[in-house]
């Protein structure tokens, strides 16, 4: 019994090491030795862009203003902006601009749809043959677009995933530091799977597709829609890059607790997901299977290995120095997150105890997202993050 306990102890290690490790590694070092792609500057096609909104009054207009000051020839231009249910002013403002931008095109939904319902119903009026995704508090570098759509020159290339920055403009005040320093460990990660064309999820706030590979999301049950809509056209042979030029800004929220209710959101609609995407787990293609598995996979099952492995180690402890050490530095590590919760709760920060908090709360909230998806209690429909 020993023996096997120690056996699923190691396995336990060797998954949390190749999600942090081993597979950024070899995944950076695969890259490192691809040729650059390609592009044709001189690639503009007529395009189409999709936000769903819903009570964004906030952030509509500079969305929307923002848009209008892109380096790309507006009459190649088409925003489609569909509003689900507001119940704030962003109607009447989108009705405002809609006079002022020929470009514009507004709908709004009486009945609640969620994002996914306002997506396919959006689809239908696109009339060109490239579609790019957004949302209303994204803003995009004036140059973003242009260097996005580029990428389609090449017509092996379904999907591309723009470089998306998150902000805070009170960064060291607040406590979103660590998701900042988070998103720029996944950011790297994906700049290396772009480059191979085995891109692991596109950054909702800015993505395209060729409109042929567009995939209906379902509505009866709740997806990641952006990691929906961007891994499909993978199972049909397509490349999915990143585009580290096509550059948009988006903030973050500004407390852990803020960001956990999102985190818990779509954890549980990244289970659902993976049941419609499980084939990338069997491809032909292993480099793509082991991508998927290392990066998304293991991350979704990470509380449970956690914790698997902590009890593990506790009955196997005194076997070896290896197995002591270990659990001396997971005790020592959750020890550090205790203490990051207390420091939080008196509004000081110190990297040592935060980085472990923060560690710790997102898989709290993976773990009360899989509760959510085992117990049907999660829904496409939600209200966005508070402005």
């Amino acid at each position: 019994m020993q023996t096997l306990l120690y056996i699923l102890f190691l396995i336990g290690i060797f998954l949390l090491l190749n999600a942090f490790f081993i597979y950024p590694v070899s995944i950076t070092v695969l890259a490192f030795f691809k040729k650059s792609r390609k592009t044709d500057s001189n690639f503009q096609p007529a395009i189409s862009i999709l936000i769903a909104v819903r009570n964004e009054e906030k952030v509509i207009r500079q969305r929307i203003e923002n848009i209008a000051k892109l380096d790309y020839d507006e009459n190649k231009i088409k925003l489609f902006v569909c509003s689900d249910s507001s119940t704030d002013k962003t109607n009447s403002i989108l009705e405002e601009l809609n006079k002022k931008y020929t470009w514009l095109n507004i709908s709004f939904s009486q009945k609640r749809l969620g994002k996914a319902g306002i997506l396919n119903s959006l689809i239908e009026d696109v009339d060109t043959d490239i579609v790019i995704f957004s949302d209303a508090n994204t803003i995009f570098q004036k140059d973003a677009v242009k260097n996005l759509v580029r990428e389609f020159a090449d017509n092996k290339i379904g999907v591309v995933c723009g470089h998306l920055i998150l902000t805070d403009d009170e960064v060291y005040q607040s406590e979103s530091v660590e998701e900042l320093k988070y998103w720029s460990f996944e950011t790297q990660i994906k700049r290396a799977e772009g480059k191979l064309g085995i891109l692991i999820g596109a950054n909702g706030g800015i993505f395209a597709i060729r409109k042929s590979l567009y995939k209906k999301i379902p509505t009866q049950k709740a997806v990641t829609d952006d990691l929906y809509l961007s891994l499909f056209p993978m199972l049909e042979g397509y490349k999915v890059v990143f585009e580290d030029n096509a550059v948009a800004y988006e903030s973050v929220g500004k407390n852990v607790s803020e960001e956990f209710s999102r985190k818990v959101r779509f954890s549980a609609t990244n289970y659902q997901t993976l049941s419609f995407l499980k084939k990338l787990l069997f491809l032909r293609r292993p480099l793509i299977s082991y991508a998927f598995f290392s990066h998304k996979v293991i991350r979704w099952f990470l509380p449970f290995i956690l914790l698997f492995v902590l009890i593990d180690n506790i009955f196997i402890a005194g076997k070896n120095m290896f197995v002591d050490v270990t659990l001396i530095l997971q005790i020592v590590f959750y020890l550090l997150a205790l203490l990051g919760y207390i420091l939080s709760k008196m509004k000081l920060r110190f990297s040592l105890f935060s980085m472990p908090y923060f560690f710790v709360v997102t898989n709290i909230a993976i773990f009360k997202g899989f509760l959510n998806f085992i117990t049907k209690k999660h829904s496409v429909i939600w209200e966005p993050t508070e402005r």
